[in-house]
């Protein structure tokens, strides 16, 4: 899609305005009552990234294209640190989230019902036939339709427990129906996971014990998938299993991702900087593909190419270890709600989907937003009391 284009490129002067205009309001809104919530996210490991990824830009081998990207990235981080801020209680925010899942559902059906041409893969489809018939409403492909659906399901089921019955039960229904009828299997098979794991967690209540509840599976996941292109006895036990680990065929882009990065372990290629950039030249017959590919299908991956193991290591800390502490503080601080148990299975559930799609850092993709509101929702909610 061209606007898909053109936030990812950055060639655009007017998006570099409407992403820099809305997170200057955001953030003038934020400080007028919440400078104490903003000032919490000077934290050691949030900065230490932040360096981190300068340093990637400034070390990368196509400037020009992180600097763009990391631009647009630091807008689209801003904004969702600060909305959390705004609502003025939780009711308000529930408010909001309520009103936003159902325009969301409605655009997309109203697509399905009005447009189907443009809102259901077609056969005619020149990169992907065989996905005809699955629904992907108003996004670019029916896996991220099916990402953002398993998403709002999490929200529609806070919202029922919030008290909202009528919103609630329909934005679940129609979100389950549309992840349905999307065929996202992993999207599907992960949903019912997080919803399993995540109930868990009100038995158990140690911090390590949640720790290898919730992420083992994470770990899993990245084994038997770009481990296996690794390590070849991770091979041999994947092709043991009754499922294919290489998610359709993505064995030959992590082979490729797995051996550009041996080359470039320290700093990586530069922020965003390695799919469909200049940093990708020479390949070899057979490896054509590889300068038409957006990305490896694996955020963490992905990571590593732009900012070497520093910056996946530093990543990790922020989106996977943060979180979870934040989670524990603040369900015994007294906020354990059914909110924070929403944030909770946004943040897992982007965790595991980000071991077969890559949307870290894509200022562009509608998943890392919503990831990243349960992220920065999980670290107010272990600091600060929630209005009722």
């Amino acid at each position: 899609r061209s606007s898909d284009l053109d936030a990812s490129t950055g060639n655009e002067v007017l998006t570099y305005v409407a992403f820099g205009g809305i997170a200057a309001l955001t953030i003038t809104l934020a400080m007028r009552e919440n400078m104490r919530g903003l000032a919490t996210l000077l934290s050691p490991a949030f900065v230490l990234f932040g360096v981190w990824a300068l340093v990637a830009v400034v070390l990368s081998l196509d400037p020009g294209t992180s600097i763009r990207r990391f631009a647009l990235t630091v807008c689209v981080i801003a904004v969702a640190a600060t909305l959390m801020l705004l609502p003025k209680s939780q009711t308000e925010l529930m408010r909001w989230f309520s009103i936003t899942a159902l325009v969301l559902l409605a655009v997309c059906y109203l697509g399905i019902l009005l447009a189907p041409q443009l809102s259901i893969h077609l056969a005619t489809d020149p990169q992907e036939p065989g996905l005809a018939g699955n629904w992907r409403g108003s996004f670019g492909h029916k896996n991220e339709a099916a990402a953002v659906m398993a998403m709002l399901l999490f929200l529609g089921i806070y919202i029922v427990r919030s008290g909202a019955w009528l919103s609630g039960i329909a934005i679940t229904a129609l979100a389950s129906l549309f992840l349905l009828y999307s065929a996202g299997k992993s999207s599907l098979t992960l949903c019912f996971a997080v919803l399993l794991l995540t109930s868990a967690t009100s038995v158990v209540r140690s911090f390590w014990l949640r720790a290898v509840l919730l992420l083992m599976p994470l770990l899993l996941l990245n084994l038997l998938s770009v481990g296996t292109v690794m390590f070849d006895g991770l091979a041999e036990v994947a092709r043991l299993l009754p499922l294919d680990s290489t998610f359709t065929g993505r064995t030959d882009i992590w082979s490729f991702a797995v051996q550009a990065l041996q080359e470039r372990l320290p700093i990586g290629f530069g922020f965003s900087s390695f799919w469909g950039s200049s940093s990708i030249q020479n390949l070899p017959e057979g490896k054509e593909w590889a300068a038409f590919a957006s990305h490896s299908h694996n955020g963490y991956l992905d990571t590593a190419l732009g900012m070497g193991l520093p910056g996946l290591a530093l990543l990790i800390v922020v989106l996977v270890i943060e979180p979870l502490r934040n989670f524990h503080r603040a369900d015994l601080g007294g906020n354990n709600g059914p909110l924070t148990m929403a944030l909770l299975r946004i943040w897992l559930f982007g965790l595991y989907l980000s071991s077969m799609e890559s949307f870290f850092l894509d200022r562009a993709d509608s998943m890392w937003f919503t990831f990243l509101l349960a992220v920065f929702g999980l670290h107010y909610l272990a600091r600060f009391r929630v209005r009722a």
